[in-house]
């Protein structure tokens, strides 16, 4: 189909999506109009009860999750808003059609002791112990996720103003700040443990033990390896420390629009999740602090 090669190309060369995204989005299309070309519809003359068969499709016989069905919704309300942009469509069904109500699951953090004890594992006096506390005090300091993380090169950073420059989703620059721990063991790395891993004359902040730039899998290892040190029980993942970030800003008093920008969130709704994460600590103080609120 043409229009959607040309929605795919619209996705990677004008919205800047990354290969794997695009891929997800190809996917659901691609799906959505085999069940059409199986109910004999054509996807120009689409009407509302088709989509609510549509979604009973998702839901009864593809056996989807409600989480699942909402990214293809998600994908099929992107493709249509592209073609009524074409004028290909008078209009778009899909913008009054409404997901599955599914479960919320707030974003799971680390507290400030275990944090303090995950830091207390990385060995300072090898380049590989500076190297993971390195990890650790970046994730936790700047909130960056871990394929920015891995994509950091030395010039990136600035030492004099704490910095360092990122390279996010959509290949959106942004600008964030770390803090003096992770300034001290910047340092201690950049003079001692860089220098002994980067074997292959690399520009990339993090190296593995080959002296190349690690990849995301390689820091979640690291991170598992760190765990299982520690007396801490929680099946992790090192976007935790992202959520622990936003959750500790905001548990501080930081506003929530700040806490958007320094995530590099383009909507505020990403943003508001961590509210609700804050609530619940404001309601635990509440029932432990306040003398009446339990007999």
């Amino acid at each position: 189909m043409d229009k959607l090669d040309e929605y795919l190309e619209y996705l990677e060369y004008q919205r800047h999506y990354s290969d794997k995204t695009v891929d997800s989005y190809q996917k659901d299309v691609e799906e959505y109009l085999s069940y059409l070309e199986r109910e004999n519809l054509s996807y120009k003359k689409i009407e509302y009860s088709d989509l609510r068969l549509y979604l009973m499709y998702l839901k009864d016989e593809k056996k989807k999750k409600a989480s699942s069905i909402d990214r293809n919704l998600s994908s099929l309300r992107s493709f249509y808003r592209y073609l009524y942009s074409k004028n290909v469509v008078a209009e778009n069904p899909f913008a009054l059609l409404q997901g599955l109500k599914k479960e919320k699951n707030l974003p799971r953090y680390f507290e400030y002791n275990e944090l303090e004890e995950m830091f207390s594992i990385p060995n300072k006096k090898t380049p590989l112990g500076q190297r993971d506390l390195l990890i650790l005090e970046l994730l936790y300091s700047t909130g960056i996720r871990v394929s920015e993380l891995v994509s950091i090169k030395v010039d990136d950073i600035d030492q004099k103003n704490l910095s360092i420059r990122i390279l996010g989703k959509g290949k959106k620059e942004r600008i964030v700040s770390y803090g003096e721990y992770a300034e001290d063991i910047l340092t201690l790395y950049l003079k001692d443990g860089y220098l002994k891993l980067n074997k292959t004359n690399s520009k990339y902040l993090i190296l593995n033990n080959q002296g190349k730039n690690i990849s995301t899998r390689g820091v979640s290892y690291l991170l598992d390896k760190i765990i299982k040190q520690t007396s801490i029980q929680k099946n992790i993942s090192p976007h935790m420390l992202r959520h622990t970030f936003a959750t500790h800003l905001l548990n501080e008093g930081c506003d929530i629009l700040s806490v958007k920008e320094l995530l590099g969130h383009e909507s505020l709704s990403s943003t508001q999740v961590y509210t609700h994460v804050t609530t619940e600590h404001l309601k635990e103080v509440y029932r432990n602090s306040f003398p009446r609120a339990k007999k």
